[in-house]
């Protein structure tokens, strides 16, 4: 499996923006990321496949999010803009071989890393 460290998570007032990073072990065909607030059901936020194509199957995060990668650094990103209190999360890098609808439906199955939180105050 593809290992995968993040970093870039923190504390930031509502309408401000972080960015988050996640550096892989090596390409696998869809990256992508989940987040999981406390009590709630984790989420799946933003995804990449190998040919570029993006998803972003959370209408809250539309507009807002932006998922891209570095090649030469073996890095994914998420921007994340005008952030709101209900972004608040742990945040997830997670990666598929198999593929981006993988990604989000054989969950089990993904490479994870060890999460960033995010924290937006209002």
């Amino acid at each position: 499996q593809v290992q995968l460290v993040e970093s870039g998570g923190g504390s930031v007032q509502a309408g401000g923006s972080l960015r988050l990073s996640c550096t892989y072990s090596y390409t696998p065909a869809c990256m992508g990321w989940f987040r999981q607030a406390p009590g709630k059901e984790r989420e799946g936020v933003a995804a990449l496949d190998s040919d570029g194509s993006t998803s972003y199957p959370s209408d809250s995060v539309k507009g807002r999010f932006t998922i891209s990668k570095d090649n030469a650094s073996n890095t994914v990103y998420l921007q994340m803009n005008s952030l709101k209190p209900e972004d608040t999360a742990m945040y997830y890098c997670a990666a598929a071989d198999s593929g981006c609808l993988r990604l989000w439906i054989d969950v089990e199955n993904n490479s994870w890393g060890q999460g960033t939180q995010v924290t937006v105050s209002s």
